[in-house]
């Protein structure tokens, strides 16, 4: 059973005092539990392996993608392989941040892998910011949690310029580049998540801006501007595959901006890859049997297995099949023109109340933070984002 300690809840004034809006659900419901789940400092430890060893295991195969042409093997929108290669042949496009989710680790169940949001992760404000102030407010030590998302991600800017060099050489070699930050109009939660990663950047010691991307010029032959000033760097909190299939033009510009070497672009395109849970029956194929994969396939498997569109978010068209291929349940059906993998089941550590527990992993450069979604089965977008604490800290 899931351990818990009961916490009192933040009000919904301080967290729009620290710009975390979305903090009430449509049902009127808290978003962010009043409960913290309680973890082992070795529990902590084996998320921090596990990621690690993940993020390895997903470079080579991406690698195995590249050097086999498996672009649409995977779901690469067609518009977009030229720039996924680009990016993944030379290491200053270097991915900033992305997220494990996992099942298990704690209450005694193994770690498993279940997908990688490697290109617009969410969770980041309440991974990074939230959980650390609920510890803080309830006078209970914030340094108890495996939590350093600000300072690892903040670091990992720094070597857009180092990259594996030493981090202290940042100033040295920094020569004033600025990179521009930008999200949709009208996305209260993707522009303060935004903001915040700004703000990671400016700890940094980078020039930054935001604009929402219906301000951002872009020239395939000059690069990205905005307000008449040019940009070495654009991070976007928009999926690589919502460019390509709904701005094409855009994606065409992007890659031509890369091939000129105009800018870079962040998070890269090759985590597109990553992002496909296509990369699931891969990494099987690399790894058959490895202690953090389930079974995963692009025909159903002979057991309990969970159906998953490639490019989709928050439980959505994802549906749990019995033996037979039967549907148990089901997501929102959102994507259902998508191709599918199929992996094999695994149960969620489930507290007193049955309510299920995925953890977030968040990774840059290394693993540096963990947080959990509640909810049932399936975690769509009404789960509950509940923070953590470590045991003895």
């Amino acid at each position: 059973m899931v351990p818990l300690k009961k916490v009192k809840p933040l009000t919904p004034e301080f967290l729009d005092s620290i710009g975390f809006h979305w903090h009430t659900d449509s049902d009127e419901s808290p978003y962010v539990a009043g409960e913290a789940v309680i973890v082992t400092e070795a529990e902590a430890e084996a998320y921090y392996e596990a990621a690690n060893e993940l993020y390895d295991m997903y470079v080579q195969a991406g690698d195995y993608v590249v050097e086999n042409n498996l672009f649409h093997e995977i779901g690469i929108p067609f518009n977009l392989v030229d720039a996924v290669k680009k990016s993944w042949e030379n290491d200053v496009h270097w991915h900033i941040y992305s997220r494990f989710d996992l099942a298990g680790g704690i209450d005694g169940k193994p770690i498993k892998l279940l997908e990688f949001n490697a290109d617009t992760p969410t969770a980041l404000f309440e991974t990074a910011i939230v959980q650390w102030a609920l510890l803080k407010a309830n006078g209970l030590n914030e340094a108890a949690q495996f939590n350093h998302v600000y300072e690892a991600i903040r670091d990992n800017f720094k070597r857009l310029i180092v990259l594996n060099g030493d981090l202290e050489a940042f100033e040295t070699y920094y020569k004033g580049w600025k990179i521009l930050f930008s999200s949709i109009r009208g996305h209260i939660e993707d522009e303060n998540t935004t903001r915040l990663l700004q703000k990671m950047a400016d700890d940094a010691g980078f020039h930054t801006a935001f604009a929402f991307v219906d301000e951002v010029e872009f020239s395939e032959e000059d690069g990205i501007f905005y307000e008449g000033e040019q940009y070495e760097y654009w991070f976007k909190l928009i999926p690589w595959e919502t460019i390509a299939i709904e701005e094409g033009d855009l994606a065409r510009i992007l890659t031509k901006i890369m091939e000129n070497q105009k800018a870079i672009i962040l998070n890269p395109a090759y985590t597109l890859m990553f992002q496909s849970k296509a990369m699931l029956k891969i990494l099987w194929d690399l790894f058959p049997n490895h202690p953090l994969l389930l079974e995963s396939s692009f025909e159903p498997l002979d057991v309990k297995q969970v159906q998953k569109p490639f490019f989709g978010r928050e439980g959505g068209s994802v549906k749990i099949l019995d033996e037979k291929g039967e549907v148990i349940e089901s997501g929102e059906a959102l994507y259902e023109d998508q191709p599918c993998v199929y992996q094999a089941f695994t149960e969620l550590p489930a507290d007193a109340a049955g309510h299920r527990y995925q953890a977030g992993l968040f990774f840059a450069y290394e693993g540096c933070g963990l947080g959990y979604r509640r909810g049932g089965e399936i975690l769509g977008n009404m789960s509950k984002f509940v923070g953590h604490m470590i045991e003895g800290v």
